[in-house]
Formats: structure tokens, C-alpha cells, sequence
């Protein structure tokens, strides 16, 4: 049996994930995980792809674009608080920040991250890297 647990986001990121994007660990359970991600002012994340796991995004504060692609299906959406979008396993995707504010927002993957060869590094995306 798992214990309870409560948890307050760190105030400092514990984890630069593969796309470059800042990672705060919150909790981890058999089925998933849930972490808050921050890209800050300005930021383009590393366009990647995940070998296994599948996440849902819903995002807490500023303003962004995040670019998915599946095959020959292909879409960029502008986010913002309250929206929430998917991300299945395979799908490309890469995200930016736009206007003065970090970009955040919470991740719940499933199965939990097994580690940072699960991202799979694309040689272009959506936007140029910073």
C-alpha cells in the first residue's frame, strides 16, 4: 500500500527535462506520474517524441503555443490558462512561450517517466530551439 502524500510545488526545479523545459517532481504512483513544467520567458523547447509514455497537460499561467504532429496530421494551438491538451505516445511535439510571462503548467504522464531516454530528440521542428 502506498502512504498518502501532500506536496507544495518546489520553488526551485529539480529537473531540466530532455526538451529543455524546467521540471518540478510532485508525486509518482504505480499507474503515473505529476509534475509542474515551467519554460521560461522567451523559451522554444527541443522538439521531441516519447517512446511510451502518454501525457495530459492543463496549463496554470502565461501564454504559449504548443506544436503536435502525427503522421500527416499537424496543428499548432495557442494555450493559455485553463486550457488542457494531450499528448499521445509518438506524437511530435514542441512548445514555446509568447507574451511576458513564464509558461506553466501541470503534466500527469502515464506509465510513470522511466527517464530521460524516453524523449526521443527530432532533428527539426515547429520553431528553432533556445
Amino acid at each position: 500500500m502506498l502512504p498518502f502524500e501532500t506536496k507544495h510545488v518546489p520553488v526551485d526545479y529539480q529537473h531540466l527535462a530532455p526538451d529543455g523545459s524546467e521540471i518540478r517532481l510532485l508525486h509518482s504512483m504505480n499507474g503515473g506520474g505529476l509534475v509542474h513544467c515551467t519554460l521560461p520567458v522567451g523559451g522554444v523547447s527541443k522538439p521531441v517524441h516519447h517512446l511510451t509514455t502518454e501525457e495530459i497537460w492543463f496549463f496554470l499561467a502565461g501564454q504559449g503555443q504548443v506544436w503536435r504532429k502525427q503522421e500527416d496530421r499537424e496543428e499548432v494551438v495557442d494555450v493559455y490558462q485553463g486550457v488542457s491538451l494531450t499528448i499521445p505516445t509518438g506524437t511530435y511535439f514542441q512548445f514555446r512561450t509568447v507574451g511576458e510571462s513564464p509558461l506553466q503548467f501541470i503534466i500527469a504522464g502515464m506509465p510513470p517517466w522511466p527517464g530521460p531516454q524516453e524523449a526521443v530528440l527530432l532533428e527539426k521542428g515547429r520553431w528553432d530551439a533556445i
